[in-house]
């Protein structure tokens, strides 16, 4: 691979990596009720699933799910399933939610293992993944080398860029996180944030995203 492509790959991952999703809400989510290094769980768990969705393009598992319209029917609605329970898990904490100062752990809906088990669900049920990895990364793969290799490190790569973004988010939220404390702030958080894990689910289903 040139340089120039290299810089093509960094850039368009970058790009991506920006663009708002519903990784991006688990993370502002995450952030603002335990703090930057509360969101360092759920930063893994989306690279976790986005590192096993390139391994899998590479042998061949992400081009069987994409060319099978069951499969991405599958893989859709389980998505759309795991984003709306995100969402009425995200709406039912903010009842709860009437006291004055930071969250903790419990009163979000489980510990830092949860939460990244949740991301790492989510990511691996999101139909744009393994469609985005088989149409992207073999456009950086040289002819007559070792595919598997080549798509390893960009995966790594790919990764090192999308949570070196995720973590500079995960800070900058954590920085205000003291504005967050307080209740009305902090349910009106949640249910934003559970609306659009919600509306999320419902254009997944719908077959939108």
């Amino acid at each position: 691979m040139t340089w120039l492509g290299l810089g093509a790959f960094v850039l368009t991952v970058l790009v991506g990596a920006m663009v708002p999703g519903v990784t991006t809400a688990l993370v502002v989510r995450w952030s603002a009720v335990w703090g930057a290094r509360g969101a360092l769980p759920v930063i893994a768990g989306i690279e976790i699933g986005l590192y096993l969705w390139a391994i899998a393009s590479a042998i061949g598992v992400a081009a069987l799910v994409a060319s099978s319209e069951l499969g991405l029917t599958v893989l859709r609605l389980v998505g759309a399933v795991v984003l709306t329970v995100l969402g009425v898990r995200a709406w039912l904490v903010s009842r709860k939610t009437t006291v004055d100062g930071p969250a903790d752990a419990a009163s979000v809906g489980g510990g830092w293992r949860r939460a990244g088990v949740t991301a790492l669900l989510t990511s691996l049920s999101n139909p744009k993944v393994p469609v985005f990895v088989l149409a992207f990364y073999p456009q950086f793969v040289p002819a007559g080398v070792d595919a598997l290799k080549i798509v390893m490190l960009l995966a790594a790569l790919h990764v090192v860029i999308d949570a070196a973004w995720f973590v500079v988010l995960a800070a900058s939220v954590g920085r205000v996180r003291h504005l967050l404390a307080g209740a009305k702030v902090r349910r009106c958080l949640e249910r934003l944030t559970g609306t659009a894990l919600i509306g999320l689910g419902i254009r997944v289903a719908a077959g939108k995203i």
